[in-house]
């Protein structure tokens, strides 16, 4: 099957490290863990080839992501949550796929208050990320 799977992009104000560090303390604030920060570029490096800044956060709370497994193991392919932040051509970038749209892929037409909630909090972490406040 090849599907593309279209991302909500965000410009951020910030560096993509900065734009990253913004992410997770919004996160720590808020009491979610980070499962994982993974820095593509440096990856790029190591193995000799060139990348712009691109790092991928990886967070969630098991006690919502859990309840949405429950209803469709398959979902685990989607989660837990996670934000793109990348370099285009100079412009830092934050992407994600909402979670509303997971019910068109998994069966979870019963937790659309759980997605709703999940997707209102990436909006939140990708504005308080990208924007020109300092915390």
């Amino acid at each position: 099957m090849n599907r593309t799977m279209p991302l909500t992009t965000v410009k951020s104000a910030h560096s993509v490290p900065k734009t990253v560090d913004r992410v997770i303390a919004a996160l720590s604030l808020r009491g979610i863990r980070v499962f994982a920060r993974i820095d593509h570029a440096a990856g790029a490096r190591q193995a000799g080839l060139a990348l712009a800044d691109e790092e991928l956060v990886i967070f969630g709370d098991p006690r919502v992501g859990t309840l949405l497994m429950q209803a469709d193991a398959a979902v685990g392919y989607d989660l837990p949550l996670r934000l793109l932040i990348w370099d285009a051509s100079g412009q830092t970038m934050i992407g994600y796929r909402r979670p509303t749209e997971l019910p068109n892929d998994f069966a979870l037409s019963g937790q659309l208050e759980t997605l709703r909630r999940m997707e209102t909090l990436l909006e939140q972490l990708v504005a308080e990320a990208s924007g020109s406040g300092d915390r």
